[in-house]
């Protein structure tokens, strides 16, 4: 199927043939192939002028309508939109004919990039020329068919965020937000795993765009708002087993899109819209938990973590009220600081091993005799009698959660 020779169809996902006439413009100046793409690599317009050059991968693109999802690639699309003006990145396969690329902008707002296959001999200043023109006036017909929609998603972004700070009431919520009198409601949180790029920073920003967009097209009734780090992601309707695959697919298409770890949590169904101050403060557990951990999984509910969880708020606990804290603990720690004891590795050993001395003393390498004259110069020293089954517990949660 010869594409160069097709006339344009008169729509394609929602674009106006408008950009396919701006395509067709831009080719006659180069001599090949153009297409105009959003941010999610989904080929909007392209161009069929006659005997335009094309390639094995453009027929491909206009053909399944977007550019195959590979790593080559989306690292030239970042390099694109990183540029001022036109980029020319090397080939990456044997046929592939020479491109140039702009990044298409509305100020600093990324829209999209437009493509060309260079004519033979490329078409040089002219040649740029037309394509910085083209991406200009693709900026324009982009916005102008964004801004109706962008209006309601805008609308929508708002009421979420006040919902999740706790502002209005159910009735109020589910009129702002369109949902039915008993929603069936599963909150998801997002947020970059630690180690990646700062996350407070434009990051945040880029994630919370690239999530509007993705969520707009595979899921139209939810609603999606960035708050502080996180980007929250409502979706009614969707039961724990949807809403998480749901939440892996996001994941892999957000972070192979931004190329950044990212985790994502799921909160439990309710079907109170006045409740989802609490579906944000579970979902906030389970990021905290996550995004710290390189080993964590990319989508969490509370049951996968929940005994991290409730660590994390013993210690938040300890830190707002430290006349909690048992004194004997401190008073070992400090010991052990100040003359390189091990008592508290030995408590907590022993406590690991459910009291096993043995077991405690081969993951100590002491002997078992050493690790018992420790314990008992324990209980001697600092008063911690680990006879009792709730000092045990005690102890063990606070010298777990200072190590």
């Amino acid at each position: 199927m010869d594409l160069s020779d097709t006339p344009n169809p008169p729509d394609l996902g929602g674009t106006s043939e408008e950009l396919f006439a701006l395509a067709n413009a831009v080719a006659a100046v180069i001599g090949g192939s153009v297409a105009i793409e959003d941010l999610d690599h989904r080929v909007l317009a392209y161009s069929s002028v006659p005997g335009q050059r094309i390639d094995e991968l453009r027929r491909r693109g206009i053909l399944d309508r977007r550019v195959p999802d590979e790593p080559a690639p989306q690292r030239q699309y970042r390099e694109v939109l990183a540029a001022p003006g036109v980029v020319r990145p090397p080939r990456l396969a044997p046929g592939e004919l020479p491109r140039a690329a702009a990044a298409i902008r509305a100020g600093e707002l990324p829209l999209g990039t437009i493509w060309a296959i260079e004519g033979d001999p490329g078409a040089g200043a002219a040649g740029d020329r037309a394509l910085l023109d083209g991406a200009r006036l693709a900026a324009l017909h982009m916005l102008r068919r964004r801004s109706s929609a962008e209006l309601g998603l805008r609308a929508r972004e708002e009421a979420l965020r006040a919902a999740l700070c706790g502002d209005g009431g159910a009735q109020e919520i589910r009129f702002r937000l369109g949902l039915p009198e008993r929603p069936r409601l599963t909150l998801l949180g997002c947020a970059p795993a630690a180690g990646g790029p700062d996350r407070a920073g434009p990051e945040v920003v880029r994630l919370g765009a690239a999530a509007a967009r993705h969520w707009s097209a595979v899921h139209g009734e939810a609603a999606v708002a960035t708050v502080g780090r996180t980007v929250y992601v409502l979706l009614p309707g969707a039961g724990p087993d949807e809403a998480r695959r749901l939440a892996g697919q996001a994941v892999a298409a957000l972070g192979r899109t931004l190329d950044t770890a990212l985790r994502t949590a799921v909160s439990r169904p309710a079907d109170d819209p006045a409740g989802l101050p609490a579906l944000r403060a579970e979902v906030d557990d389970i990021l905290r938990v996550t995004t710290a951990d390189a080993d964590a999984p990319e989508v969490a509910a509370l049951t996968d973590v929940h005994a991290r969880v409730l660590l994390l708020h013993c210690a938040d606990a300890l830190e707002r009220h430290p006349r909690l804290r048992h004194p004997g603990i401190e008073a070992m720690r400090a010991h052990d600081r100040t003359r390189r004891t091990a008592y508290a590795a030995s408590v907590v050993a022993w406590l690991d091993a459910a009291g096993n001395v043995g077991e405690a003393a081969q993951r100590l390498t002491v002997h078992p005799n050493t690790l018992k004259y420790r314990l008992r110069r324990a209980h001697e020293l600092f008063g911690i009698d680990l006879g009792h089954p709730d000092v045990r517990l005690s102890c063990w949660l606070q010298l777990r959660l200072a190590d």
